[in-house]
C-alpha cells in the first residue's frame, strides 16, 4: 500500500484536481466549481490526497448544511485506485464532520458505482433512497446513502478501527 497524506486542497491543486475529475467521471465539475467552493463556500470542506512525490492522487469535497454534512465529490485517479485513496479521503471527511458534530451524513451514488457503494456500506452509510434518472448524461439513478446518527460513538468506533 502506498502512503498518502490528506491535507486542504489549495487552489494550486486544481490542474491535477481536474486531470483526476476527467479520467474519473463523465460529466466532471467545470475548474470554476473548485475555485468557487475553495474562494467562496465557506460551507464547503475540500481535501486533497496527496501520494509520496507530492501526486496528487484523489480529492473530496464536503459541504457543511446545519447538522448535515453532504459529500459532494470524492475521486481517485485511476493509477492510484485499489491502493487505499478513497479510504484515507473517507476517513478525513468523517473526521471533519466529527469535528464539526454533524448529526448525518449523505452523498449520491450511481447505482452502477459498486466499488464507491462498497466503500460507503463499510463506513457505515445505508441506503435511504433513490433519485430517479439523476445523472444527465445517461439518465442513471442515483442511490441516496445516509449515515444517519453520526454521534453514535459506534460510528466513531468504526471509523478509528478501520483507521488503525
Amino acid at each position: 500500500m502506498a502512503r498518502f497524506d490528506v491535507r486542504p486542497m489549495t487552489l494550486a491543486d486544481i490542474p491535477a484536481v481536474m486531470a483526476v475529475e476527467a479520467e474519473s467521471f463523465p460529466l466532471p465539475w467545470p475548474e470554476r466549481a473548485y475555485r468557487y467552493e475553495l474562494s467562496d463556500n465557506p460551507n464547503a470542506y475540500c481535501v486533497v490526497a496527496e501520494a509520496e512525490g507530492g501526486a496528487i492522487a484523489g480529492y473530496a469535497v464536503m459541504w457543511m448544511m446545519a447538522d448535515e454534512a453532504h459529500v459532494g465529490t470524492i475521486a481517485s485517479a485511476p493509477i492510484w485506485r485499489r491502493q487505499g485513496v478513497g479510504e484515507r479521503l473517507m476517513i478525513e471527511l468523517m473526521r471533519e464532520a466529527a469535528r464539526r458534530e454533524v448529526i448525518f451524513i449523505t452523498l449520491e451514488v450511481r447505482v452502477g458505482n459498486i466499488a464507491a457503494q462498497r466503500l460507503y456500506l463499510k463506513y457505515g452509510f445505508v441506503e435511504v433512497g433513490r433519485r430517479k434518472r439523476y445523472y444527465p448524461n445517461n439518465r442513471e439513478d442515483a442511490l441516496l446513502m445516509t449515515v444517519e446518527d453520526f454521534r453514535d460513538p459506534a460510528c466513531a468506533a468504526r471509523v478509528d478501527a478501520l483507521d488503525a
